[in-house]
């Protein structure tokens, strides 16, 4: 029997946490007049089975790999705690409860929306990661996507450049985040098989220059909600200091490429996205 620790590590709800406040963001920054805070709310709780369902999964399918790495060997599926059968069980009933609630309490929009994130985690994604360093922009769409779930539940269209600005934005601001991040467990990624870019470049050369790409590609990018309207000039100045702080960051890794280096931009890339939405929020101007 699960114990609720167990179930704690099994859905990452601390990773998922994440999740539910760009969902809430979304639909906040979508929503026309009045929040309709009961709806935000059913929303983000649906939204978050889904995203414990899809983390639930994962574990199931890569057992074998945490087994063999320091950092995920102690999850309980991994440990033999918990059978594979059961965290996809576990899986299977939370995402269907999350998809069904955010069908009936939001709209079909969202709960497909929601799909899309679960499919391409669990069945793209995942497997990718065993094959091709490349998984790691494969991985950054379903991590850029809920936004857009929130965007669909508040009742507003996903065409046009508004809803996916904030798409673009999530998107690139995972890379450097998760290059920091396999880098700093490059040994751990290199026991479990998984060709990770930080393992197969041993220099970290080509890590360095991806992470500092990727974080400045968003600089401009992150301003495109101003020059949508979604914003004021606050958010604008802001998103163009926040982004340098985190591009020089980047440099400093690639220049260094120590585990320290790794450990700055890891940090400073989960100091840099909740002050974008808090700035993207306090200068929220009118919805789409």
């Amino acid at each position: 029997m699960p114990t609720v620790a167990d179930l704690v590590v099994l859905t990452k709800v601390r990773v998922n946490a994440l999740v539910v406040a760009t969902t809430a963001g979304g639909y906040f920054m979508a929503a026309r007049g009045a929040i309709d805070w009961t709806t935000l709310a059913l929303t983000c709780g649906c939204t978050a089975l889904v995203a414990s369902g899809a983390a639930a999964i994962n574990q199931a399918q890569e057992h074998d790999t945490d087994r063999l790495m320091t950092r995920t060997r102690l999850r309980p599926i991994a440990d033999r705690r918990m059978s594979p059968a059961a965290g996809r069980a576990i899986a299977a009933a939370l995402a269907i409860v999350g998809l069904a609630g955010l069908w009936r309490f939001a709209n079909p929009a969202a709960a497909i929306v929601a799909l899309v994130t679960f499919v391409s985690y669990a069945a793209v994604y995942t497997p990718l990661k065993r094959r091709t360093s490349l998984s790691t922009v494969v991985g950054a769409v379903p991590g850029a996507l809920p936004p857009l779930i929130g965007w669909a539940a508040s009742g507003s269209s996903l065409t046009g450049l508004a809803p996916w600005s904030l798409f673009i934005i999530m998107f690139l601001w995972q890379l450097p985040h998760f290059l920091a991040i396999a880098w700093m467990y490059r040994d751990d990624y290199a026991r479990a098989g998984l060709p990770m870019l930080p393992v197969t470049d041993e220099t970290g050369t080509m890590t360095g220059r991806q992470a500092v790409l990727w974080a400045a590609t968003i600089v401009p990018l992150s301003e495109l909600p101003f020059l949508l309207g979604m914003t004021g000039g606050t958010y604008a100045v802001g998103a163009l200091v926040l982004g340098l702080g985190q591009l020089a960051l980047a440099a400093q890794f690639a220049a260094r490429r120590t585990h320290q280096a790794a450990r700055s931009l890891f940090y400073g890339s989960i100091t840099y996205l909740p002050l974008l939405w808090v700035l993207m929020g306090i200068s929220r101007t009118i919805g789409p």
